[in-house]
């Protein structure tokens, strides 16, 4: 082989080894920068973050807690509202340690700060409380309270954003990185141009194949939903097949009954037809709502109006079940909806609270005010919750929980949370959950607020 030959050879492959060797460089490099940038971020998180959202968690329990005391005059309200203030200002001093910047160093003195006032503003409070004997307090008077927990509300969100500035901080640091690593991957190139098989490669293993990835996902995606939508489509014309023959049978069922002795097997055995029956209608008129649901005809009404009717329907059922069935107090709010459909919600939600009770537990009603993103855009909302304190949902089962016809129970149709989703949204709002294994599970019917 000829010197001239031979000297390119080893120089091309001394240039595939030296860019080899710096594009190794590289990617260790960032490799390694990155970890550092992943380790910041998860520090910043696990204590800036923890600590503002546990602050205002817990202010909103002795909010709650104070307003309780003034309505209820229970001394056992006023010293679980001692004990937990004077838990949450010792939590405070514990905190200073653990914030890394100065900015959020300087947000939690201020709550400090305001924290005292706000528990000065509170023991006059419970004064007057006392003084007040069995009267409510008015609402007047915890105007105070209100004005400088809102205060340490607005310094909690101070925080969290306080925690997202470190977070830009870090994300530049990163951007500064990519620069560098841009810099050094273009120089690269340059001189790798030669080898456009590689870059070739390394572009189809780096891009393409990605894309192949989630090209092949959104098909399968599309192909779900087609399936979903033809499912529903022969549910709907099964159904509708299923409901005429049943009708004629549940007729020809009563008649046949009239000529059976009360007491007697015959009749026993027309009434688990009935039953069956029954069901069967039950199974039918769901497909029937899950495939073509009617539209809602809405009237604005309280928020707490069909809380209150749920309450008084379920509540003999829930007593024989030792189930406390609780309607929490609310300030007064107005919705625009169709009455029959959002019960219809609330019974689905109520009754499965109980399933995932069983006996000896309690189911929590409520209506709160809140500020959400709908369908079109950030508004006030209404959220008619439903609590309970059953076993909670599984990871497993939160994946398909509203998946159509999943179902864990053994005579379930797996249409209830599609059906009762898909009502809410037709009101312009979403349905929403949280759950904790063992502890209990609150669904929430966020409703856009009607205005006066």
């Amino acid at each position: 082989m000829k010197f001239g030959i031979k000297f390119r050879l080893v120089t091309l492959a001394l240039v595939v080894a030296l860019m080899g060797a710096l594009i190794a460089l590289a990617t260790l490099n960032s490799r390694q920068q990155a970890a550092e940038l992943r380790a910041g971020l998860s520090q910043v998180d696990s204590e800036s973050f923890r600590i503002a959202d546990q602050f205002r968690d817990s202010m909103r329990e002795l909010n709650n807690t104070m307003l309780r005391y003034g309505i209820g005059h229970e001394p056992e309200l006023r010293q679980e509202f001692l004990d937990a203030s004077q838990k949450l200002d010792l939590w405070i001093d514990e905190q200073k340690p653990r914030l890394k910047t100065p900015h959020e160093l300087e947000i939690l003195q201020q709550i400090d700060t305001i924290y005292n006032d706000y528990l000065s503003v509170a023991k006059e409070l419970q004064i007057k409380i006392q003084a007040s004997g069995s009267q409510s307090v008015p609402l007047a008077e915890f105007v105070p309270i209100r004005a400088q927990s809102q205060r340490l509300m607005d310094l909690g969100q101070a925080l969290a954003k306080a925690h997202y500035q470190s977070r830009d901080q870090l994300a530049a640091r990163a951007n500064q990185i990519l620069t560098q690593f841009r810099w050094l991957t273009l120089g690269s190139l340059g001189l790798l141009f030669v080898f456009g098989v590689a870059l070739a490669g390394v572009v189809y293993r780096d891009m393409i194949a990605p894309l192949r990835v989630q090209l092949g996902e959104s098909r399968a995606l599309a192909e779900r939903h087609e399936k979903l939508a033809s499912l529903g489509m022969l549910a709907a014309g099964v159904a509708h097949e299923i409901r005429n023959p049943l009708t004629a049978i549940k007729a020809a069922l009563f008649i046949q009954q009239k000529k059976f002795q009360p007491g007697s097997q015959e009749r026993a055995d027309v009434k688990i037809v009935e039953r069956e029956i029954l069901r069967l209608e039950r199974i039918v008129n769901d497909f029937l709502q899950f495939a073509g649901p009617s539209e809602p005809k809405p009237s604005t009404i309280p928020a707490d109006l069909l809380l209150l009717e749920v309450q008084q329907f379920f509540s003999p059922q829930f007593a024989a079940a030792d189930i406390q069935l609780v309607l929490e107090a609310s300030a007064p709010m107005r919705i625009h909806v169709d009455a029959a459909q959002i019960k219809q919600v609330l019974i689905n939600l109520v009754q499965n609270a109980a399933d995932a009770i069983g006996r000896n537990g309690k189911v929590t009603l409520r209506a709160r005010h809140d500020r959400k993103r709908l369908a079109n855009g950030e508004t006030d909302v209404v959220i008619l919750e439903v609590a309970d304190t059953g076993k909670g949902i599984s990871s497993e089962v939160q994946k398909r929980l509203f998946d159509p016809f999943f179902t864990t129970k053994d005579t379930g149709t797996g249409l209830g949370l599609p059906i009762a989703s898909g009502i809410v949204q037709k009101h312009g709002g979403l349905l929403q959950y949280q759950t904790q294994v063992n502890y209990g599970t609150t669904f929430g019917i966020v409703l856009p607020q009607a205005t006066a």
